[in-house]
């Protein structure tokens, strides 16, 4: 059960992801994201310049003018939000967990999706799919997935990407937009992943921290593995070491971002010690300027 300091949580970030929705991608998200096809709206009498492809014969013929088909696009989608939950996501070094800067991005995205009357799932995963919440509409189903990323209390500290994508394929039956918020450390999910961009558009949003990817010079420190526990002390007092880390850490992030990338992802990097909003603007307006070629 939540208490109230949860609710109270809950409750601020949706004011503060609310009004960057609506002052900074308002608009934005429509433009970027639209309908999967079009649908048959009426039949009208044929006026110069319409495109005679859209000429309907059988009416043309039984009425003996030319008449046309009127599209419409197909405006609702199905915005799915995958998190990862793993032991590695319960770690931070500046102001909040990773997880917790997920829940963050996942309220941006949800309420600007429920603004636009597009609906909004959520699979929360470790090494196993620990919950699905099916896309619906509403502010009311966008505060449970932010209450859900927020407090769900996973099963294991592990994490298995591949499992959670081959859900989702087999779950979704109509082309939808997924976020997928990881760190990504994991491997072998390249398949999978392949699989799921030839029929959706897949957004892989990599979850860091700074101190992931550089040490402070502190002296002895003590790592553990937030997934397996296995434990490490490392003198961060020693220059090279701390080049080397840093040189792996970084190596290691661009073949993360190189993977999915090749396997069809878009790459977003969202980082605890940045402004997460920075990346998403940057990424609509690319997005936009890609739609409206």
């Amino acid at each position: 059960m939540l208490t109230a300091e949860m609710l109270a949580k809950v409750r601020r970030i949706q004011i503060r992801t609310t009004k960057l929705v609506n002052d900074i991608l308002a608009g934005r998200y429509e433009s970027v994201f639209r309908g999967q096809g079009v649908e048959f709206k009426e039949v009208r009498e044929y006026v110069p310049g319409d495109d005679v492809r859209n000429i309907d014969w059988n009416v043309t013929a039984r009425t003996g003018s030319p008449h046309v088909k009127v599209l419409t696009e197909e405006r609702e989608l199905t915005i799915m939000l995958v998190v990862d939950a793993s032991g590695s996501q319960r770690f931070g070094s500046i102001s909040q967990f990773k997880l917790e800067l997920s829940a963050e991005v996942c309220a941006v995205l949800a309420f600007s999706a429920i603004q636009n009357n597009d609906r909004v799932g959520l699979i929360v995963f470790t090494d196993e799919v620990e919950l699905f919440l099916p896309p619906r509409k509403g502010r009311k189903h966008g505060l449970r997935v932010i209450r859900e990323v927020l407090y769900h209390e996973p099963k294991s500290k592990r994490t298995n990407i591949s499992k959670s994508l081959g859900f989702l394929s087999q779950i979704l039956k109509r082309r939808s937009v997924i976020f997928i918020l990881s760190d990504f450390n994991d491997k072998q999910y390249e398949k999978t992943l392949k699989v799921l961009t030839r029929r959706h558009d897949v957004i892989a949003c990599m979850i860091s921290d700074p101190r992931e990817l550089s040490l402070p010079d502190i002296g002895l420190i003590t790592i553990a593995d937030a997934e397996t526990g296995e434990e490490v002390i490392i003198d961060t007092g020693n220059n090279q070491l701390r080049k080397e880390y840093e040189l792996q850490a970084k190596e290691e992030f661009e073949r993360k971002k190189k993977l999915l990338l090749q396997c069809g992802a878009e790459f977003l990097d969202i980082r605890t010690d940045k402004p997460y909003i920075d990346e998403l603007y940057r990424f609509f307006r690319a997005r936009e300027r890609k739609t409206n070629r």
